[in-house]
């Protein structure tokens, strides 16, 4: 079966599809610095929409998500945004985790798979 891969650099892809699953890589939000939980888990939606968009399939056909978090007494401002974006009765399986990331200044990362 035949493996596409988008944006993708010398350490990892951003989107790998294989067949009919898309494997969209863990997102975080566009300049942190500065950026609540709220204004980044808007940005890494919106650029998920865009990945999942390039890999010609949409949020409707989400099967997981992985949710990593800093701190889940910002789990509800997450979570506000998030059910606000996702695609009503096409809701994925989920987790959610509270984690230090990659730098200080993320305070959200998501990482989803989708079918075509």
């Amino acid at each position: 079966m035949k493996i596409e891969r988008f944006d993708t650099a010398p350490r990892m892809s951003k989107v790998v599809v294989h067949g009919d699953t898309v494997y969209l890589a863990g997102i975080v939000a566009d300049a942190p610095k500065g950026k609540n939980t709220t204004e980044q888990t808007k940005s890494i939606l919106s650029q998920i929409d865009g990945f999942l968009a390039k890999a010609g399939t949409d949020k409707s056909k989400l099967l997981s998500a992985n949710i990593w978090i800093t701190d889940m007494a910002n789990f509800a401002e997450m979570n506000a945004v998030w059910d606000a974006w996702v695609s009503p009765g096409n809701t994925p399986a989920r987790a959610t985790v509270e984690a230090k990331l990659a730098t200080p200044d993320y305070k959200v990362e998501i990482m989803v798979v989708a079918a075509k």
